[in-house]
């Protein structure tokens, strides 16, 4: 009985803030296929649909919005992006994305780097980054 009580004043569950694809804000696209956005971040495309270069940040994959956005956005897990930008990186054939430490790096970055692609919670938003739909 006592431990019923006990939750009787606990609030619902909170739901996780939405993660949000960001880009720099000379970014011509306004919107990314699901598989698109995959095969950016997977460092396989290498460039925006208009032939802009892009630019990938990732936060570190133990990060828990980085893996958020690798399983919700991505369809993917963390670990096999991973192992993407691994093989391409000891093959020679591409590079890993730019890692960040936090959110606001994230923004900071992606905010002045032309071409830049990322990700953020909707708390770290600013006018310095535009938002990129994704479909």
């Amino acid at each position: 009985m006592l431990a019923g009580l006990s939750l009787a004043g606990t609030p619902a569950i909170a739901r996780e803030a939405p993660i949000l694809l960001v880009a720099h804000p000379d970014v011509n696209t306004r919107q990314l296929k699901r598989d698109t956005t995959r095969a950016i971040f997977a460092m396989r495309q290498r460039s925006w649909p208009d032939g802009q270069a892009v630019r990938v940040f990732v936060l570190d994959n133990n990060h828990p919005v980085h893996a958020r956005f690798a399983k919700e956005q991505l369809a993917v897990y963390p670990h096999q992006l991973q192992l993407a930008w691994d093989r391409m990186v000891f093959s020679g054939t591409g590079q890993a994305p730019d890692r960040v430490r936090n959110q606001a790096q994230m923004r900071e970055r992606i905010a002045s780097t032309p071409g830049a692609l990322g990700y953020l919670e909707r708390e770290y938003l600013d006018d310095r980054v535009q938002v990129i739909s994704m479909e």
